[in-house]
C-alpha cells in the first residue's frame, strides 16, 4: 500500500515537473531533484542531566557545614550511588538498543551513504 502510494507520488511530480503541457513545467525546482551522499553533521542530543537532585542536596550540606565532608557522608553516598546506577543504566540502554529503531550517528550515516551512492538522475 505504502509502495503504491510513492508511485502514484512519483508520477505525479514528475507529470508536474514535465514541459509536455502546454502551460510548461508547473513547478521550477532550483536545485536537482536528487538526494545527497552525506548528511548534515549535527550533534547528537544528549539525554537530561541526573543526580541534579542529589549533587544540590550534597552542595547545601557542605555550605551549611563549611566545607567539613566528614559531616556530609550520607549526602555523598546518596550522590555516588545515584552516579553508579545512572552509568549502570546507560551502559544498559547502549547495550539493549544496539542500533534498532535509533537514529545513525551523521557520521554514520553519511558513511553508508557515500559507500551506497544515490542515483544522480532527477525522476
Amino acid at each position: 500500500m505504502a509502495a503504491q502510494r510513492g508511485v502514484l507520488f512519483q508520477e505525479k511530480v514528475s507529470r508536474l515537473l514535465s514541459s509536455s503541457s502546454t502551460a510548461g513545467p508547473v513547478l521550477k525546482p532550483n536545485k536537482p531533484l536528487v538526494l545527497k551522499d552525506e548528511v548534515s553533521n549535527r550533534r547528537v542530543k544528549r539525554g537530561g542531566a541526573s543526580c541534579v537532585t542529589e549533587i544540590s542536596v550534597l552542595m547545601a550540606c557542605w555550605k551549611q557545614n563549611s566545607f567539613v565532608e566528614s559531616v556530609c557522608s550520607a549526602e555523598m553516598k546518596a550522590f555516588y550511588s545515584c552516579v553508579d546506577e545512572a552509568k549502570a543504566a546507560k551502559k544498559n540502554t547502549s547495550e539493549l538498543s544496539g542500533m534498532q529503531g535509533e537514529r545513525l550517528p551523521p557520521k554514520q550515516a553519511t558513511l553508508l551513504l557515500k559507500r551506497f551512492p544515490n542515483l544522480r538522475t532527477e525522476i
